[in-house]
Order: structure tokens, then sequence, then C-alpha cells
């Protein structure tokens, strides 16, 4: 009996180490890595996107060509945006005379989105992006659509760093002194 179950268990461990190879190989391509530059044209579709503010006014991109920027796509109910948004505080004080703004897409609702913005003392723009942003997102690099998400983009309008997932204050300054 012990004999006719091992080629059984074989075939099974050789079925699922082929089924985890295929979809590994599969899915390559369409995870992001952490870190990766891209290119011009995606700049352009950053700065062609508007969205609104808090108070209902629509706010272009574009306007904050020429400075570092950090933009982030966000929602009150994702731990993670919760976790760096004060961190992304504390740099936007230490950094926006020196011409750094950070742009916070919220992909919520206004309500939630003005009380945590309220709460957390926010210092830098927050727009409403909706399923507008998820689609931005996706343009721009972010093709599983995960929050959060965040572009760091030159002076000159150049998308340097793309990042999906949480960023300490550590790595985030890390990045954005040379181009500051």
């Amino acid at each position: 009996m012990k004999i006719a179950k091992t080629p059984l268990i074989v075939s099974l461990v050789a079925a699922v180490a082929i089924a985890v190879g295929i979809f590994t190989y599969a899915l390559k391509d369409n995870v992001p890595p952490a870190t990766s530059v891209t290119q011009p044209d995606v700049s352009s579709t950053l700065f062609n996107a508007s969205f609104d503010d808090l108070i209902g006014k629509k706010q272009p991109l574009s306007q904050w060509k020429g400075k570092v920027l950090v933009v982030n796509f966000w929602a009150t109910w994702c731990p993670p945006c919760r976790t760096e948004i004060p961190e992304f505080i504390k740099l936007q004080d230490k950094y926006g005379k020196q011409g750094l703004v950070f742009i916070g897409i919220a992909i919520d609702q206004k309500d939630k989105v003005q009380a945590f913005s309220d709460e957390m003392g926010i210092n830098y723009p927050v727009l409403l992006g909706e399923m507008d942003a998820i689609s931005l997102s996706k343009q721009v690099g972010n093709r599983l659509g995960g929050l959060p998400y965040t572009l760091i983009v030159d002076r000159h309008g150049k998308i340097t760093t793309s990042l999906i997932g949480g960023i300490t204050e550590a790595k985030l300054d890390q990045l954005l002194v040379p181009l500051l």
C-alpha cells in the first residue's frame, strides 16, 4: 500500500510545483518592481489629469510642474496609507520651502477624506480621485491597482520613482534629497 501512494504523492508535488512555476512566470510581468523609472510619455498623462479638491474646485496636476512632487494614491480604509501620511506631513514641512509638494489623490468618499484630512492635519493638496484616479494610477504604472501607490516626479516633470505599498520617511527622504 505504501508503494502505491508514493507515485501519487510524487505526482501531486510535481503538479503543484509546475503550477506554481507557471503562475509565477505569468505574474512576473504584471508585478511592478518596488522602484522603477517610467517613460516620459507617462509623465504627460499624469500632468494632463485634474481632480476636484476638498472644496470642489478642479485642480490640474500641471499647476505643480517645476516642483518636486510626491503624488500619492491612497484611501482612508487603507492601513499602510494611514501609516505613511503623518510621515508625508513631516516631509512637507521639512522640504516645502525647497520646492517639494506632496499631492494626495484619495480614492474614497469626500466626507471620509475630509474628516481624515482634518483629523491628521494634512498640510498638502488633497484631491478626490475616485474611479478616474484608479484609471490614472494604472496608466502611470500601478498595473495591480494596489494602494498606496506613490510617484516621485522631478522638477523637469519626469517620474523618477514609482512605489506600490507603504514607504517610510527615511526611504522617502533618501529619494527626495537628490531632487531638491
